[in-house]
Formats: structure tokens, sequence, C-alpha cells
């Protein structure tokens, strides 16, 4: 196919594809995935070999925010059953990151609900970032913790942050009918305060909200413009409670699609599969593996995800292998010898996070994780374009709670 020949030689040369090319990415064939799958794939493997970086997120206070963004379950007026608390202490916050860490993640995401951080807040994440960084050698840390005011990126950064997350989530011209209560231009100040700030910037996208093929485009295209380091990758878990609680427009073929658009759009960034994996991509999650080069091990903010040792094993039998440690993430022109590389003193160049999905709540899950297997198992009458309700399940373990965390 002429246009998937383009695109790996436009990917390979870090050229971007006009915005016709990306559409007809996101309007090919089921018959032509596979193909899309393997071109996206020679793009991937260029930049990122057969690494896969792991991810870990803390939530570090749940629920009761005052935004009304409509995809999440911890919204103003979410009726979503989820966990609420209150800021973790340093040490629980480090606690529940060494699980992750032992689980074989790289870096660590701090999350936290609410419209931005009062300068007491930063104090605390500040405290918690100093205390993971003691207690965890060669640990990155992200921060997600909404718009930021000036200084505060400073602040995160002087106290050992390597990252900040805050995803545009959808394109501006639809900004409007998912979010009343911060604006588009709000999201894109505070990742360029991030950056601004010496912090690799994550940001990326929410998919399977309604949005149209080029609602897509538009936010991928000013994801490219803003140079975010990682691109975290949500799709919808349409949460009972919540107003796009209806919205089931994603099938496992749909969300290969937008991967390998966002590959082929931003071909040496960071990107994470990040919530609704388990959810929406089910039994070919493996696929996806040849379009991102990063995902989240275990649980999300409030939904529980696929069990970490099956995340592992998906990885090996893939073909795959889990990024170390001492390894740097992004290609070394975009790295600097930040990421990975702590002793050179730079911002890691990989971010993670949150992907942190979204510190708003595009997260879901499965709560399959007792049995180890692969989420989404589906029944053999299951259609792919069915809804999958029964694969969401609120996190009910880890940060917040009593009892150990997935990881």
């Amino acid at each position: 196919m002429d246009l998937l020949n383009t695109l790996v030689d436009k990917g390979l040369r870090r050229e971007t594809p006009t915005r016709a090319e990306a559409l007809a990415v996101l309007a090919t064939s089921d018959e032509d995935l596979l193909d899309v799958v393997a071109a996206a794939g020679k793009v991937r493997r260029h930049w990122f070999g057969r690494r896969v970086k792991l991810n870990y997120l803390v939530n570090l206070k749940s629920g009761l925010c005052p935004e009304d963004c409509s995809y999440c379950s911890q919204r103003l007026g979410s009726k979503a059953d989820i966990l609420k608390y209150t800021w973790l202490k340093p040490d629980e916050a480090s606690r529940a990151a060494a699980a992750g860490l032992a689980g074989g993640a790289k870096r660590v995401c701090l999350v936290a609900s609410g419209r931005g951080p009062t300068d007491r807040d930063v104090d605390r994440v500040s405290d918690t970032i100093r205390t993971i960084k003691e207690q965890n050698e060669d640990v990155e840390v992200c921060a997600c913790l909404g718009l930021l005011s000036d200084g505060q990126a400073e602040r995160l950064r002087e106290a050992g942050a390597d990252a900040y997350n805050h995803n545009l989530n959808t394109s501006e011209s639809t900004y409007g009918e998912i979010t009343t209560t911060h604006t588009y231009a709000d999201r894109v100040d505070t990742v360029r305060k991030a950056h601004a700030a010496g912090l690799s910037a994550c940001s990326g996208l929410i998919a399977g909200m309604g949005e149209t093929d080029e609602d897509l485009v538009d936010v991928v295209f000013s994801l490219r413009e803003l140079d975010p380091d990682s691109v975290p990758v949500n799709f919808l878990i349409p949460f009972e409670g919540t107003p796009l609680a209806k919205e089931w427009n994603l099938t496992p073929q749909r969300c290969l699609r937008i991967l390998a658009m966002v590959r082929f759009v931003c071909p040496d960034a960071e990107v994470r599969i990040a919530g609704g994996r388990e959810v929406h991509l089910r039994t070919m999650q493996p696929l996806a593996l040849h379009l991102a080069n990063s995902i989240f091990l275990g649980d999300y903010l409030t939904s529980e995800g696929q069990a970490g040792k099956a995340d592992l094993e998906m990885i090996a039998d893939a073909g795959f292998e889990v990024e170390g440690a001492g390894e740097v993430t992004l290609p070394e022109h975009r790295a600097g010898g930040g990421c990975g590389s702590h002793a050179s003193g730079g911002a890691c160049g990989s971010q993670g996070d949150t992907g942190c999905g979204s510190h708003e709540g595009a997260e879901g899950g499965c709560g399959s994780h007792e049995g180890g297997g692969v989420c989404g198992t589906a029944p053999a009458a299951a259609s792919a374009d069915e809804p999958r309700p029964d694969l969401v399940a609120v996190r009910r373990r880890g940060a917040g709670t009593d009892l150990a965390p997935n990881a």
C-alpha cells in the first residue's frame, strides 16, 4: 500500500505526515489492519527497538474533584462508586511506589485529583518525591496534579521530579463539550510551563468519547506541535455514574488504528498505552505492543488493570523485553542523556505519565487479576463491537486501602 510505504519513510525521517494521510490510517479496513500494524511497527522498532517501558500509577488523592470533566470518575457530581481519600503521606506513597518498582516499573506517576495544586500541595508532593527517590535508586518520577500556576513546575523539578503530565484529551474545537470548568488553552499552558521548567513533558489524549476522526487527528497534530516526550493514549472507560457511561464506541481494531496513527504522527515520542487497554484491546493487546513502546503496570487510578504478572508474560510472549532502569528511553536526539542516565542530571526524556493516563480518570481496567491471565477473555458469543461493562472493575486495593497493590 503506497500510503503505508510513504508513512514509514516519513516516520524514519521524523517527517510529519499530512492530515489526509493521518485520516487515511483511521479509515483503513479490517482487511488491511495487519499491514497497518506492521508498517507502524517498523517506525516503532527503528526508534525504540523491542523495549517496553513499564510505568506505575500512585493515586495520591482520590475523588472529590471540583472539575466537571465528563469522562472522569472523580469529577464533580460523579456517582461512580470509587475510592475517596485525601493525601497519602510520603511514606505511604513510597510503599505503594515500591510495589510497582518491584514488579519491573521504571517510572512512578504521582497523580492527584483536583483543578490544580496549591502551594501547600506542591510542598506535599515535593516531600513525597524526595522520599521515593531516597528509598528507590534510579526511579523516575512524573507528577500529574492538574493545572500549574507560575513557579510550581520549577519547584517540582527542584524536588526531583523528572516529568509532568497534563493531557490535552481531545480537539480544541470539541473541548467545551467535554469540560466547562477549564479550557483547552489552560491545558496547553500547563504543558508549556512544565517544558519551560526543564521537566519532560507528557501529554496525550482520550479516544472513545464520541469524537470524529477529524477530532483525533486534530488533537494528535496539536500534540506534535507541543512536542511532548511522551504521548499517553487513553481509551475511555465508560464508568457508571459519569455522563459518558453509555459511550461504548471502540473496538480492538479501532484502538489499533488510533495507536498506529499516533505513532506515524509522533514517530520518535514515547507512545504509551494508558487507561482502557484491557477493556477495549482485550486479547489484541500484544499487537498494540508493535505500535506503543510503553504501558502502565497493574492498576490505574480508580479502576483495576490486568495482573502485573500477566503484563510481563504478555510482553515476553510477544517477543518484547522490559526496558531496564539503566536504559535511556528516548532516541539520543530527544533524550539528551537525561532519561535513564541520571548521572547527567538532566530532565528525564520520557514521560510517564499519566498516562498518567489522565489525572482525570480515563482509566479503566479489568477485574480478572486473580487468575493472572490476559484480561478480557470474552464469552464465545460476544462480538468485538459489543459493550463490555463486565470488564470494568473499580479499584479496591493498593493506595488508599489496607490491601496489597496489583503490580
